[in-house]
């Protein structure tokens, strides 16, 4: 690989002469041809990384998101660097697995590292964030949760829940089971079921018990046991697809039949719920869009201009076959 020192001995300068031209500082003409020749010869590329730590203007956006495995950050995450090259600007990641305490020291490496701005995709906001956005000298946009004091982009986690449980209301469906989250996830664990109990104000004659586990399928499967054994209800409504997967899964193992004998729906609008059968009843959001936007949001921050402190993305109700009309 062709190094800065290699096109400084090919041209017969300074290495510090090679950073200059490359970083727009001041090289006679009959330099910057010479320095322009040997990389048009050697095919070299600058590292953006290294420019970007030297350039007065840095064009590197930190981006932190709690699972590289989950649907949803990788969809984000690829609406976020494709906006970004349009504009020039390039993406480092940072990985908290869901460590809070990792997230935090996320914060201050990507500043250390003197990013243009950084995009958390959170899944909780404490006080400890809130202190250190505040007191870093950089932008910060937070998304799919929301502050009051931080600029954020959330998805429409109670409309699309509102949504929801009017059609399920619709389908004749009065004994109800609600599978949410830990309330910590502001947008899924609290949300989502608000929107959800909204849909169901001035209803008579139902039935909804509120079920709630902390993340994983394993516990899924369990209280999924539990729900139908002690409460039987005609559907179940999961705060997200991978929790309305592992529903699915749980009662196939019962002998239970979706959606002749219980139906279930999700949120999210992951790919993979159309090819499961039958295919999963769920509210879509749009989380390559919602990167793109996150994006120019981040950009219009960077430039001091004027950006509303919420920003919302939008969603779209699939309606498939695990849910049936009683």
């Amino acid at each position: 690989m062709t190094t800065i020192g290699d096109i400084a001995r090919l041209a017969g300068v300074a290495k510090s002469t090679v950073s200059r031209y490359l970083n727009d500082g001041s090289v006679s003409e009959a330099t910057k041809r010479k320095i322009q020749h040997i990389i048009k010869e050697t095919g070299y590329s600058p590292n953006a990384f290294a420019q970007s730590l030297k350039a007065k203007k840095p064009n590197i956006i930190g981006t932190i998101v709690p699972r590289l495995d989950s649907y949803a950050s990788s969809r984000t995450l690829i609406g976020i660097d494709e906006e970004l090259k349009t504009m020039n600007y390039q993406m480092l990641i940072s990985h908290s697995n869901l460590d809070l305490e990792r997230e935090i020291e996320n914060i201050h490496s990507l500043v250390r590292q003197k990013v243009a701005g950084i995009i958390l995709l959170a899944t909780e906001i404490t006080d400890r964030h809130l202190s250190i956005i505040k007191e870093v000298d950089i932008p910060v946009l937070i998304v799919g949760q929301q502050h009051k004091e931080i600029h954020s982009l959330i998805h429409n986690d109670y409309e699309a829940a509102y949504e929801v449980g009017k059609y399920i209301l619709s389908q004749g469906h009065k004994r109800i089971a609600f599978l949410g989250v830990n309330e910590k996830n502001v947008a899924v664990g609290i949300d989502r079921k608000k929107g959800f109990k909204k849909s169901l104000e001035d209803i008579a004659d139902i039935d909804v018990r509120f079920f709630e586990i902390n993340r994983n399928n394993v516990e899924a499967s369990s209280v999924v046991y539990d729900i139908m054994n002690t409460f039987c209800p005609s559907i179940i409504i999961c705060a997200t697809d991978n929790l309305a997967i592992g529903a699915m899964k749980a009662v196939y193992s019962m002998g239970i039949s979706i959606p002749n004998d219980l139906s279930i729906t999700g949120f999210g609008g992951y790919e993979m719920t159309e090819m499961i059968h039958p295919g999963l009843t769920t509210a879509k959001f749009f989380y390559e869009d919602a990167g793109n936007l996150a994006a120019r949001k981040m950009l219009s921050l960077i430039r001091g201009e004027d950006t509303p402190l919420k920003t919302v993305s939008g969603f779209e109700i699939i309606y498939r076959e695990s849910v049936r009309q009683v």
